[in-house]
């Protein structure tokens, strides 16, 4: 799939196509409201679209995502409104049906930070989670009722952490999609903080992606009637 990409702009990847998967093997309803947060190109807006999503709201923080996101579906007239907002600070928005996100998750030594614009794509924090705790604290107001999250992330961040953070949020939480990774030039240039900070193992070259599944489960009869 060619997809438009300007400068800075994260370009799709292994996570993205993960992701792009599990959103058509999601057993979506047609006409269904998505969410894709840290949109980027707009690549998986385009795979619910495909898979029968009647409107997407499609978000990112930079402003060339935003705009490489805008001519991407509008040269493939897909039903996509486009948004710039920071997902750690999200505006008011409806609940959705599906809320899908490829966040920034690559652990970074604090010390340095990012030192290029395009770092931001992927730059989150020592232990990667600086987008991905927001995300799941948010989940539950984003979802409508029977609704379903799909997160997808590096398992040096904490597949685990994920899974108890989202089931705190009374959410039915799974591993739906996997798939090993040798590490790219991002993590390779990183693997000394990596192993300093007990991330990976001495010697380690590859991750293992993550998407994550989590149900907003429809409230039961008797509580309704309640």
């Amino acid at each position: 799939m060619l997809m438009l990409r300007l400068p800075g702009v994260y370009r799709p990847q292994a996570d993205t196509w993960l992701l792009s998967k599990a959103v058509r093997e999601a057993g979506l309803r047609p006409g269904a409201q998505v969410l894709d947060l840290c949109t980027g190109t707009g690549a998986v807006a385009f795979a619910a679209a495909r898979a029968g999503a009647g409107a997407i709201t499609a978000v990112d923080t930079a402003r060339r995502a935003v705009l490489a996101a805008w001519l991407n579906t509008r040269l493939r007239r897909l039903p996509v409104r486009v948004r710039r907002a920071d997902v750690r600070h999200l505006p008011q928005l409806p609940r959705f049906d599906l809320v899908v996100a490829n966040p920034p998750y690559v652990p970074g030594d604090p010390a340095r930070g990012p030192t290029r614009r395009a770092e931001r794509a992927w730059d989150a924090g020592p232990d990667g989670r600086r987008f991905v705790d927001r995300l799941c604290a948010a989940a539950p107001e984003l979802l409508a009722e029977g609704g379903a999250l799909l997160l997808v992330h590096s398992s040096l961040c904490g597949e685990q952490a994920t899974l108890d953070r989202l089931r705190a949020e009374r959410l039915k939480a799974s591993v739906v999609a996997r798939r090993v990774e040798p590490f790219g030039p991002v993590l390779r240039g990183r693997v000394g903080y990596l192993e300093r900070a007990g991330l990976i193992e001495p010697g380690q070259c590859h991750e293992e992606l993550v998407v994550i599944r989590a149900d907003r489960l429809p409230l039961p009869p008797e509580h309704e009637r309640g």
